[in-house]
């Protein structure tokens, strides 16, 4: 028995990077699946879209307090160490949201829960940071940088496409707290996975030295202006459209109707939607990383078309199409940005411009959620009218930057 352990062990760490896709991708799910729960829980309790964006505002804010100092920190210590404490948080934080439900109720129940959104939020922070920069030193040659870090996307969406409905089933069947203690477990796997499975060539990582050399200044003067527009106009996107994540109970109760199934398959669609548009992503890493301009001004056209046909009147089938759309563009946007500050940075500075890119799209689509909800308690039309409103928008920026910046080039 002994043996075999070790023979599948020693097979694993020779597979390593499937293997840390594989635990990534099941962390994901249980992920996605606490989250559909605790979004139906505040959604019940108080049918208020300003709670439901507060706990998406509280997933991605702490981005742009925290983001920085991650960035900081990856570069200086290695990434391996912080992506192992970070995982470390994301495990107590998600205990804290399980234990929630069986110990309060009502005012207090979301307290809780809220709090351990932002647990997970800000822990968060620190693994994508140091995520990205770990895994530079899994591949055996930099070519192969750009498709893995793009299968990431892949394994992401999946996750998110099969999170919901586990989340859905479980609340239906047995309530809330199994789907939250479920969160709370699969974060044991990419702990164990780094702990005793991984061999990354540590000799490989560049880090900082202390000083105003580590500082995020440093990274953003360094990184060039090519690097630096695209952080700019992802931020402004995402400021614009990615308001999805934080209304989708919303979402789903107008489209779908008043079940927790309903967010699972609205949320699901979505997922499809960025399962696709990665896989497209992975097959042509190489060539799209060099053209930003193309890539996420393409992107944010295609999300904010999603959402101006969701603001048109039509059939369930119809606006389902449209949550395809907007998954795919606003998949393309962020994990495109992603893929061209990691491949286009150098070595030293990826830790750092993580973290930039986690402000500009985490931190914008945290604001985004808290102004379309606002939007829409304000506008006549409600959530239809804020679509068209910011979906107008969309297009235009996105438009404009395929005029502007879609010829342009990387090295």
């Amino acid at each position: 028995m002994i043996e075999s352990l070790q023979r599948l062990r020693r097979r694993l760490t020779r597979h390593q990077r499937t293997t840390f896709l594989l635990a990534s991708g099941l962390s994901t799910a249980g992920s996605f699946a606490g989250l559909t729960a605790k979004g139906w829980l505040l959604m019940e309790g108080s049918g208020n879209p300003f709670l439901l964006a507060a706990n998406f505002a509280l997933l991605t804010l702490p981005t742009l307090l925290v983001s920085g100092p991650a960035g900081v920190l990856t570069d200086r210590l290695g990434s391996e160490r912080v992506l192992i404490r970070a995982q470390w948080a994301l495990l107590a934080a998600a205990v804290l949201g399980a234990i929630a439900i069986p110990i309060s109720s009502g005012g207090q129940q979301d307290a809780l829960l809220l709090l351990s959104t932002l647990g997970v939020g800000t822990a968060s922070t620190y693994e994508l940071t140091a995520r990205n920069k770990y895994v530079a030193l899994l591949v055996d040659e930099p070519v192969q940088l750009g498709p893995y870090l793009a299968s990431f996307s892949v394994i992401f969406n999946v996750g998110k496409l099969v999170g919901p409905p586990i989340g859905g089933l479980l609340l239906a069947a047995t309530g809330p707290t199994l789907a939250l203690s479920l969160d709370a477990t699969t974060y044991l796997m990419p702990i164990a996975t780094l702990l005793w499975l991984m061999a990354p060539n540590r000799e490989r990582e560049q880090r900082s030295q202390r000083g105003q050399a580590a500082s995020l200044g440093t990274a953003w003067r360094d990184c060039g202006p090519a690097l630096r527009h695209v952080l700019l106009f992802t931020g402004l996107a995402c400021l614009i459209g990615f308001f999805h994540p934080g209304l989708a109970p919303l979402m789903a109760l107008k489209l779908l109707g008043p079940s927790p199934l309903a967010l699972g398959l609205f949320t699901s669609v979505i997922a499809c939607g960025s399962i696709s548009a990665g896989l497209v992503l992975q097959r042509n890493a190489q060539a799209w990383s060099r053209r930003p301009g193309l890539l996420l001004g393409g992107s944010t056209l295609i999300t904010a078309l999603g959402q101006l046909g969701l603001a048109a009147p039509g059939p369930q089938a119809w606006g389902l199409a449209m949550a395809f759309l907007i998954g795919a563009g606003t998949a393309s946007l962020l994990s495109g940005t992603n893929l061209i500050i990691q491949v286009h940075a150098p070595q030293v500075l990826r830790g750092r411009m993580a973290g930039l890119g986690q402000i500009a799209f985490l931190g914008g689509g945290g604001i985004s959620g808290l102004i379309a909800a606002g939007l829409t308690d304000l506008l006549p039309g409600g959530l239809w009218s804020c679509f068209a409103l910011l979906g107008s928008i969309g297009a235009a920026v996105g438009a404009a930057e395929l005029l502007r910046q879609g010829r342009m080039r990387l090295a």
